[in-house]
Protein backbone atom coordinates (compact mmCIF):
# COMPACT_ATOMS: atom_id res chain seq x y z
CA UNK A 1 0.00 0.00 0.00
CA UNK A 2 1.49 3.45 -0.74
CA UNK A 3 1.61 6.05 2.14
CA UNK A 4 -0.93 7.95 1.31
CA UNK A 5 0.36 11.12 3.67
CA UNK A 6 2.16 12.11 0.47
CA UNK A 7 -0.73 12.54 -1.54
CA UNK A 8 -3.69 14.07 0.63
CA UNK A 9 -3.75 17.39 2.40
CA UNK A 10 -5.37 16.94 6.22
CA UNK A 11 -8.55 19.27 6.58
CA UNK A 12 -9.69 19.91 10.10
CA UNK A 13 -13.60 19.87 9.57
CA UNK A 14 -14.00 22.84 12.75
CA UNK A 15 -12.85 25.77 11.19
CA UNK A 16 -15.49 25.62 8.28
CA UNK A 17 -17.88 26.81 10.57
CA UNK A 18 -15.83 29.45 12.66
CA UNK A 19 -19.05 31.29 13.50
CA UNK A 20 -21.33 28.88 14.98
CA UNK A 21 -19.66 25.49 15.61
CA UNK A 22 -21.72 22.55 15.68
CA UNK A 23 -24.50 20.87 17.34
CA UNK A 24 -24.53 17.13 18.03
CA UNK A 25 -27.38 16.62 15.38
CA UNK A 26 -24.89 17.53 13.01
CA UNK A 27 -22.97 15.13 10.68
CA UNK A 28 -19.69 17.25 11.52
CA UNK A 29 -20.01 15.64 14.81
CA UNK A 30 -20.04 12.15 13.51
CA UNK A 31 -17.96 12.21 10.42
CA UNK A 32 -14.00 11.51 11.25
CA UNK A 33 -11.42 13.69 9.73
CA UNK A 34 -8.20 13.13 8.75
CA UNK A 35 -5.84 15.75 10.77
CA UNK A 36 -2.63 14.67 11.46
CA UNK A 37 -2.50 10.55 11.24
CA UNK A 38 -4.93 8.94 8.32
CA UNK A 39 -7.68 7.54 10.29
CA UNK A 40 -8.95 3.49 10.79
CA UNK A 41 -10.84 2.55 8.01
CA UNK A 42 -12.04 -0.78 9.13
CA UNK A 43 -15.65 0.30 9.56
CA UNK A 44 -15.76 3.70 7.53
CA UNK A 45 -18.62 3.10 4.60
CA UNK A 46 -17.68 5.94 2.81
CA UNK A 47 -14.82 8.54 2.19
CA UNK A 48 -15.14 11.70 1.00
CA UNK A 49 -11.87 13.13 -0.79
CA UNK A 50 -11.53 16.63 -2.12
CA UNK A 51 -10.32 17.47 -5.42
CA UNK A 52 -8.85 20.59 -6.57
CA UNK A 53 -7.88 20.00 -10.21
CA UNK A 54 -9.45 22.41 -13.08
CA UNK A 55 -7.17 23.19 -15.53
CA UNK A 56 -8.87 20.12 -17.91
CA UNK A 57 -11.52 23.00 -18.26
CA UNK A 58 -8.97 25.77 -18.94
CA UNK A 59 -9.77 27.00 -15.24
CA UNK A 60 -6.10 27.82 -13.31
CA UNK A 61 -6.71 27.49 -10.05
CA UNK A 62 -4.96 25.99 -6.96
CA UNK A 63 -7.28 26.41 -4.35
CA UNK A 64 -9.82 23.69 -2.72
CA UNK A 65 -13.10 26.24 -2.52
CA UNK A 66 -15.04 24.02 -4.04
CA UNK A 67 -14.44 20.82 -2.10
CA UNK A 68 -14.62 23.14 1.02
CA UNK A 69 -17.95 24.98 0.06
CA UNK A 70 -19.57 21.28 -0.28
CA UNK A 71 -18.45 20.61 3.24
CA UNK A 72 -19.25 23.54 4.89
CA UNK A 73 -22.72 23.05 3.62
CA UNK A 74 -22.64 19.02 4.22
CA UNK A 75 -21.39 19.06 7.68
CA UNK A 76 -24.47 21.22 9.03
CA UNK A 77 -26.99 19.06 8.21
CA UNK A 78 -28.29 16.81 10.39
CA UNK A 79 -27.30 12.57 11.12
CA UNK A 80 -30.29 10.72 11.05
CA UNK A 81 -28.01 7.69 9.48
CA UNK A 82 -26.37 5.85 12.27
CA UNK A 83 -25.60 2.40 10.20
CA UNK A 84 -23.41 4.76 8.07
CA UNK A 85 -19.94 5.68 8.89
CA UNK A 86 -18.22 7.95 6.98
CA UNK A 87 -14.60 9.28 6.84
CA UNK A 88 -13.37 13.43 5.42
CA UNK A 89 -9.82 11.80 3.73
CA UNK A 90 -8.89 15.46 3.21
CA UNK A 91 -7.80 17.01 -0.14
CA UNK A 92 -5.80 15.08 -2.77
CA UNK A 93 -2.48 17.42 -3.73
CA UNK A 94 -2.51 19.15 -7.00
CA UNK A 95 -0.04 17.64 -9.54
CA UNK A 96 2.61 20.23 -11.34
CA UNK A 97 0.55 19.07 -14.30
CA UNK A 98 -2.75 17.99 -15.11
CA UNK A 99 -1.72 13.97 -15.68
CA UNK A 100 0.09 13.94 -12.36
CA UNK A 101 -3.19 15.23 -10.86
CA UNK A 102 -4.61 11.92 -12.37
CA UNK A 103 -2.20 9.80 -10.99
CA UNK A 104 -2.56 11.05 -7.67
CA UNK A 105 -6.21 11.17 -7.45
CA UNK A 106 -5.92 7.24 -9.39
CA UNK A 107 -3.38 6.10 -6.45
CA UNK A 108 -5.80 7.11 -3.46
CA UNK A 109 -8.48 5.64 -5.34
CA UNK A 110 -6.88 2.11 -6.23
CA UNK A 111 -6.33 1.97 -2.69
CA UNK A 112 -9.63 2.75 -1.13
CA UNK A 113 -11.30 0.60 -3.67
CA UNK A 114 -9.29 -2.28 -2.79
CA UNK A 115 -10.22 -1.58 0.24
CA UNK A 116 -14.07 -2.20 -0.39
CA UNK A 117 -14.81 1.79 0.46
CA UNK A 118 -17.57 4.07 -1.63
CA UNK A 119 -15.30 7.12 -2.50
CA UNK A 120 -17.04 10.59 -2.91
CA UNK A 121 -14.95 12.79 -5.05
CA UNK A 122 -15.83 16.37 -4.48
CA UNK A 123 -14.45 19.68 -6.51
CA UNK A 124 -12.98 19.65 -9.96
CA UNK A 125 -14.09 19.63 -13.53
CA UNK A 126 -15.74 16.76 -15.29
CA UNK A 127 -12.36 15.32 -16.82
CA UNK A 128 -11.44 14.20 -13.04
CA UNK A 129 -13.59 11.36 -14.03
CA UNK A 130 -10.89 9.92 -16.44
CA UNK A 131 -8.78 9.59 -13.29
CA UNK A 132 -11.73 7.59 -11.77
CA UNK A 133 -11.71 5.21 -14.66
CA UNK A 134 -7.62 4.82 -14.41
CA UNK A 135 -8.22 3.40 -10.68
CA UNK A 136 -10.24 0.55 -12.10
CA UNK A 137 -8.38 -0.40 -15.05
CA UNK A 138 -5.24 -0.21 -12.68
CA UNK A 139 -6.85 -2.66 -10.50
CA UNK A 140 -8.02 -5.12 -14.12
CA UNK A 141 -11.75 -4.27 -12.74
CA UNK A 142 -14.17 -4.71 -15.73
CA UNK A 143 -17.23 -1.89 -14.80
CA UNK A 144 -20.18 -0.35 -15.72
CA UNK A 145 -19.89 3.62 -15.79
CA UNK A 146 -22.19 6.23 -16.07
CA UNK A 147 -22.59 9.61 -16.53
CA UNK A 148 -24.69 12.03 -15.30
CA UNK A 149 -25.09 15.34 -17.16
CA UNK A 150 -26.22 18.23 -20.01
CA UNK A 151 -23.81 17.02 -22.46
CA UNK A 152 -21.70 13.78 -23.76
CA UNK A 153 -17.79 14.93 -23.71
CA UNK A 154 -16.86 13.12 -26.50
CA UNK A 155 -15.96 16.24 -28.42
CA UNK A 156 -12.72 15.33 -30.34
CA UNK A 157 -12.38 18.18 -32.19
CA UNK A 158 -11.94 20.38 -28.85
CA UNK A 159 -8.46 20.93 -26.45
CA UNK A 160 -10.34 20.77 -23.24
CA UNK A 161 -9.90 17.44 -21.36
CA UNK A 162 -13.05 18.13 -19.86
CA UNK A 163 -14.78 17.81 -23.09
CA UNK A 164 -13.34 14.72 -25.13
CA UNK A 165 -12.20 12.64 -21.77
CA UNK A 166 -14.71 9.90 -22.56
CA UNK A 167 -13.23 9.16 -25.67
CA UNK A 168 -10.27 7.84 -23.44
CA UNK A 169 -12.77 5.98 -21.30
CA UNK A 170 -14.71 4.24 -24.22
CA UNK A 171 -11.95 3.42 -26.54
CA UNK A 172 -9.20 2.18 -24.22
CA UNK A 173 -7.79 -1.11 -25.11
CA UNK A 174 -7.92 -3.46 -23.33
CA UNK A 175 -11.49 -2.39 -22.28
CA UNK A 176 -12.80 -2.18 -18.61
CA UNK A 177 -16.09 -0.58 -19.42
CA UNK A 178 -18.56 -3.33 -19.99
CA UNK A 179 -21.29 -0.44 -20.62
CA UNK A 180 -21.95 3.14 -20.23
CA UNK A 181 -25.04 4.67 -19.86
CA UNK A 182 -25.48 8.51 -19.78
CA UNK A 183 -28.45 10.31 -17.85
CA UNK A 184 -29.78 13.96 -18.60
CA UNK A 185 -28.55 15.02 -22.22
CA UNK A 186 -29.80 17.91 -23.36
CA UNK A 187 -30.48 17.64 -26.91
CA UNK A 188 -29.59 20.99 -28.62
CA UNK A 189 -26.03 20.51 -27.32
CA UNK A 190 -25.42 17.45 -28.68
CA UNK A 191 -24.93 16.14 -32.41
CA UNK A 192 -27.17 13.61 -33.97
CA UNK A 193 -24.95 11.80 -35.00
CA UNK A 194 -23.21 11.47 -31.91
CA UNK A 195 -25.99 9.75 -30.08
CA UNK A 196 -26.34 7.63 -33.16
CA UNK A 197 -22.88 5.89 -32.91
CA UNK A 198 -23.30 5.89 -28.67
CA UNK A 199 -26.09 3.85 -30.04
CA UNK A 200 -24.67 1.51 -32.20
CA UNK A 201 -22.13 1.03 -29.68
CA UNK A 202 -25.12 -0.43 -27.36
CA UNK A 203 -24.50 2.24 -24.72
CA UNK A 204 -27.48 3.16 -23.33
CA UNK A 205 -28.24 7.71 -23.74
CA UNK A 206 -31.40 8.97 -21.37
CA UNK A 207 -33.02 12.46 -22.54
CA UNK A 208 -33.13 14.46 -19.91
CA UNK A 209 -36.95 15.18 -20.90
CA UNK A 210 -37.10 11.14 -20.93
CA UNK A 211 -35.80 10.74 -17.61
CA UNK A 212 -37.64 13.56 -15.97
CA UNK A 213 -40.57 11.84 -17.15
CA UNK A 214 -40.25 8.32 -14.67
CA UNK A 215 -37.33 8.88 -12.66
CA UNK A 216 -37.97 5.77 -11.21
CA UNK A 217 -36.84 3.77 -14.22
CA UNK A 218 -33.25 5.41 -13.72
CA UNK A 219 -32.83 3.20 -10.32
CA UNK A 220 -32.19 0.52 -12.05
CA UNK A 221 -29.53 2.00 -14.19
CA UNK A 222 -27.85 3.32 -11.31
CA UNK A 223 -27.94 -0.02 -9.74
CA UNK A 224 -25.42 -1.97 -11.49
CA UNK A 225 -23.16 1.07 -11.47
CA UNK A 226 -19.26 0.85 -10.28
CA UNK A 227 -18.05 4.67 -10.86
CA UNK A 228 -20.79 7.45 -10.99
CA UNK A 229 -19.83 10.34 -12.26
CA UNK A 230 -22.33 13.78 -12.10
CA UNK A 231 -21.68 17.16 -13.69
CA UNK A 232 -23.45 20.29 -11.89
CA UNK A 233 -24.37 21.21 -15.37
CA UNK A 234 -27.37 18.38 -15.49
CA UNK A 235 -29.05 20.47 -13.16
CA UNK A 236 -31.28 23.43 -14.03
CA UNK A 237 -29.19 27.23 -13.34
CA UNK A 238 -32.16 28.11 -10.68
CA UNK A 239 -31.23 25.05 -8.44
CA UNK A 240 -27.60 25.24 -8.98
CA UNK A 241 -26.84 28.49 -9.94
CA UNK A 242 -23.19 27.97 -9.74
CA UNK A 243 -24.52 26.17 -13.46
CA UNK A 244 -23.59 28.52 -16.38
CA UNK A 245 -24.39 26.01 -18.66
CA UNK A 246 -28.05 25.53 -19.36
CA UNK A 247 -31.16 27.13 -18.19
CA UNK A 248 -33.03 23.55 -18.18
CA UNK A 249 -31.95 19.85 -16.65
CA UNK A 250 -32.83 18.54 -13.59
CA UNK A 251 -34.67 20.68 -10.88
CA UNK A 252 -32.95 20.02 -7.53
CA UNK A 253 -35.09 17.47 -5.75
CA UNK A 254 -34.60 15.01 -9.18
CA UNK A 255 -31.03 15.55 -8.46
CA UNK A 256 -31.47 14.33 -5.08
CA UNK A 257 -33.26 11.37 -5.89
CA UNK A 258 -30.81 10.52 -9.05
CA UNK A 259 -28.29 10.57 -5.54
CA UNK A 260 -30.07 8.34 -3.41
CA UNK A 261 -30.84 5.73 -6.28
CA UNK A 262 -27.06 5.61 -6.35
CA UNK A 263 -26.23 5.19 -3.15
CA UNK A 264 -28.80 2.22 -2.91
CA UNK A 265 -26.17 0.05 -4.92
CA UNK A 266 -24.13 -2.24 -3.94
CA UNK A 267 -21.87 -2.02 -6.54
CA UNK A 268 -20.97 1.40 -6.61
CA UNK A 269 -17.51 2.02 -5.63
CA UNK A 270 -16.55 5.85 -6.55
CA UNK A 271 -19.04 8.42 -7.35
CA UNK A 272 -17.62 12.33 -8.64
CA UNK A 273 -19.95 15.20 -8.53
CA UNK A 274 -17.86 17.89 -10.38
CA UNK A 275 -17.99 20.99 -12.38
CA UNK A 276 -18.81 23.04 -9.10
CA UNK A 277 -17.07 26.82 -9.47
CA UNK A 278 -17.79 28.68 -5.81
CA UNK A 279 -17.11 32.00 -7.96
CA UNK A 280 -19.96 31.33 -10.18
CA UNK A 281 -22.74 30.59 -6.90
CA UNK A 282 -24.90 32.15 -5.56
CA UNK A 283 -24.65 32.12 -1.39
CA UNK A 284 -23.25 29.20 -1.67
CA UNK A 285 -27.25 27.21 -2.88
CA UNK A 286 -25.11 25.42 -5.29
CA UNK A 287 -23.00 23.71 -2.47
CA UNK A 288 -25.79 23.78 -0.40
CA UNK A 289 -27.70 21.85 -3.58
CA UNK A 290 -24.37 19.30 -3.77
CA UNK A 291 -24.89 18.70 -0.06
CA UNK A 292 -27.77 17.45 0.05
CA UNK A 293 -27.46 15.26 -2.96
CA UNK A 294 -24.79 13.87 -0.23
CA UNK A 295 -27.57 13.53 2.26
CA UNK A 296 -29.58 11.18 -0.21
CA UNK A 297 -26.18 9.54 -1.06
CA UNK A 298 -25.92 8.47 2.20
CA UNK A 299 -29.42 7.75 2.55
CA UNK A 300 -29.62 5.28 0.06
CA UNK A 301 -26.41 3.48 1.61
CA UNK A 302 -28.44 2.67 4.57
CA UNK A 303 -31.17 1.81 2.28
CA UNK A 304 -28.77 -0.76 0.40
CA UNK A 305 -27.96 -2.06 4.09
CA UNK A 306 -31.65 -3.49 4.48
CA UNK A 307 -31.80 -5.39 1.18
CA UNK A 308 -31.40 -9.02 1.74
CA UNK A 309 -29.25 -11.03 0.00
CA UNK A 310 -30.27 -12.11 -3.66
CA UNK A 311 -29.81 -15.62 -2.81
CA UNK A 312 -32.37 -15.20 -0.01
CA UNK A 313 -35.42 -15.62 -1.68
CA UNK A 314 -37.95 -16.27 0.88
CA UNK A 315 -37.17 -12.19 1.23
CA UNK A 316 -38.57 -11.59 -2.69
CA UNK A 317 -41.79 -12.30 -4.48
CA UNK A 318 -41.40 -14.26 -7.15
CA UNK A 319 -43.37 -13.46 -10.50
CA UNK A 320 -43.48 -15.61 -13.51
CA UNK A 321 -44.25 -14.69 -17.13
CA UNK A 322 -43.79 -14.99 -20.86
CA UNK A 323 -41.79 -12.39 -23.26
CA UNK A 324 -41.40 -13.21 -26.81
CA UNK A 325 -42.19 -16.87 -25.83
CA UNK A 326 -39.88 -16.93 -23.44
CA UNK A 327 -40.91 -17.89 -19.88
CA UNK A 328 -38.97 -14.94 -17.68
CA UNK A 329 -39.22 -14.72 -14.14
CA UNK A 330 -39.29 -11.36 -12.16
CA UNK A 331 -38.42 -10.78 -8.63
CA UNK A 332 -39.29 -7.88 -6.74
CA UNK A 333 -37.47 -7.37 -3.11
CA UNK A 334 -40.14 -7.30 0.09
CA UNK A 335 -37.80 -5.27 1.88
CA UNK A 336 -37.01 -2.12 -0.53
CA UNK A 337 -39.18 -2.91 -3.72
CA UNK A 338 -36.83 -3.15 -6.23
CA UNK A 339 -37.42 -5.69 -9.03
CA UNK A 340 -34.68 -7.28 -11.29
CA UNK A 341 -36.08 -9.64 -14.32
CA UNK A 342 -33.82 -13.06 -15.70
CA UNK A 343 -32.78 -13.16 -19.22
CA UNK A 344 -32.85 -16.29 -21.33
CA UNK A 345 -29.57 -16.91 -20.72
CA UNK A 346 -30.71 -16.92 -16.93
CA UNK A 347 -28.60 -13.93 -15.91
CA UNK A 348 -30.25 -11.57 -13.51
CA UNK A 349 -30.48 -8.04 -14.18
CA UNK A 350 -31.80 -4.98 -12.72
CA UNK A 351 -35.71 -3.79 -13.71
CA UNK A 352 -38.53 -1.41 -12.76
CA UNK A 353 -42.10 -1.90 -12.10
CA UNK A 354 -43.03 -1.07 -15.38
CA UNK A 355 -40.88 -3.42 -16.66
CA UNK A 356 -43.01 -6.31 -14.93
CA UNK A 357 -46.25 -4.80 -16.16
CA UNK A 358 -44.84 -4.16 -19.67
CA UNK A 359 -44.04 -7.95 -19.93
CA UNK A 360 -47.50 -8.73 -18.07
CA UNK A 361 -49.54 -7.19 -21.22
CA UNK A 362 -47.49 -9.05 -23.74
CA UNK A 363 -45.31 -6.20 -24.68
CA UNK A 364 -41.38 -6.66 -24.94
CA UNK A 365 -39.60 -4.38 -22.44
CA UNK A 366 -36.66 -1.79 -23.49
CA UNK A 367 -34.48 -2.84 -20.98
CA UNK A 368 -35.16 -6.88 -22.26
CA UNK A 369 -34.02 -5.90 -25.81
CA UNK A 370 -31.23 -3.79 -25.16
CA UNK A 371 -30.03 -6.63 -23.02
CA UNK A 372 -30.53 -8.76 -25.49
CA UNK A 373 -28.72 -6.71 -28.23
CA UNK A 374 -25.35 -6.65 -25.73
CA UNK A 375 -25.43 -10.57 -25.03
Amino acid sequence: MYDLHDFLIPIDIHTLNEDSGYNDGQLAKHIVGYNTEIPDLSNTDIVLVGIGETRGAGIFSEDFKAANSIRRQLYQLHYWHYDISITDFGNIKTGATLKDSYAAIKTVLVELIKMKKTVVLLGGTHDITLAQFLAYKELGMTIEATCIDSCIDLRNESALRSENFLLEMLTSDPSIVSHYSHIGFQSYYIHPRMIETMDKLRFDCYRVGVAKENMEEMEPVLRNTSLLSFDISAIKYSDAPANKKSPNGFTGEEACMLSRYAGMSSRLSSFGIYGYEPQNDVNELTAMQIAQMLWYFIDGKSRNKQEASFEDRNHFNEFNTVVAEVATVFLQSRRTNRWWMQLPNNKWIPCSFRDYQLTSQNEIPERWLREQERS
